[in-house]
């Protein structure tokens, strides 16, 4: 028999910082807990990371892992609308990507529910 699984937005799990350059998008996934960090690992993928962003299509998607700080960094190419100076988008140094990151659902064994930031 599994677990009880909880499915929660990512942002329950971590928090994040982005940045930008040119048409590429920099976004850190920082855990909000050392014992989430195994599952951000797990479900933070550059395929899921990938779908999540796929209306905007993507030219690529690398992550890259630092597991001593419990955080990953993504760099999305091609995701701005070709960047601040080409761009009509409003948040055209996206900014605010982070949170459509964060949006993401990640399924939680209830056992770590006490380590979700936000309501149950």
């Amino acid at each position: 028999m599994s677990a009880p699984m909880l499915r929660v937005p990512l942002y329950r799990l971590a928090h994040g910082r982005t940045g930008d350059k040119g048409d590429r998008s920099n976004i850190s996934v920082i855990a909000w807990h050392p014992a989430l960090w195994p599952l951000l690992v797990e479900q933070v993928t550059e395929a899921a990371v990938a779908r999540q962003f796929a209306h905007r299509r993507p030219a690529s998607v690398r992550r890259h892992l630092l597991p001593r700080l419990q955080a990953m960094n993504f760099v999305i190419d091609a995701v701005l609308d070709g960047g601040v100076n080409d761009a009509l988008n409003l948040d055209s140094h996206g900014k605010a990507l982070s949170y459509l990151l964060l949006d993401l659902l990640i399924d939680v064994p209830a056992q770590h529910a006490a380590l979700l930031i936000g309501p149950d």
